[in-house]
């Protein structure tokens, strides 16, 4: 990956030495840094690894998922705390991962614990059972379950 951004931006400073102008600008840099995409894309499976914008996209995609389950995860929150009657049934489960990596068991405790009505207590020492705390365990363990399930996948994307 990183051999592909240092080949797009040598083309890029190619270009703009090729193009002979008097003075140094952007414009023409990011042209460069344009067609070295292009160019890298065209000659990305000689490197045999994925295209290095594609992690890019998976980062962003990641984030974009989160926030989506943040704004739905508060959202029940919010809908707990104006409520008359305060029916909660909190609880604590177990989930089993996939993730092996620390970087990734650490990214998927902290986006969990970021998103209101649940906390990861506690990871094994092995690194692939969560011990997590739900606001209400009965009513939203599948949707849980299902954000998990989300940023796992979405995890492994970015690393793997």
């Amino acid at each position: 990956m990183p051999a592909q951004f240092i080949l797009n931006l040598f083309i890029a400073f190619l270009w703009m030495v090729l193009n002979d102008e008097d003075e140094l600008r952007f414009s023409t840099f990011f042209i460069g840094f344009l067609a070295g995409i292009v160019i890298v894309f065209l000659t990305h499976r000689f490197f045999g690894q994925q295209f290095y914008l594609q992690r890019f996209y998976y980062v962003i995609k990641l984030i974009c998922i989160f926030n989506w389950e943040l704004f739905l995860s508060a959202f029940l929150v919010m809908k707990h705390i104006v409520s008359r009657k305060v029916d909660v049934k909190p609880g604590i489960f177990s989930y089993k991962t996939e993730l092996k990596t620390d970087w990734e068991v650490t990214t998927l405790a902290m986006l969990l614990t970021l998103t209101p009505g649940s906390v990861v207590m506690e990871v094994s020492p092995e690194g692939n059972v969560f011990y997590i705390h739900a606001l209400d365990i009965e009513r939203y363990k599948d949707t849980l379950l299902r954000s998990l399930g989300k940023f796992e996948k979405a995890i492994m994307e970015v690393t793997r």
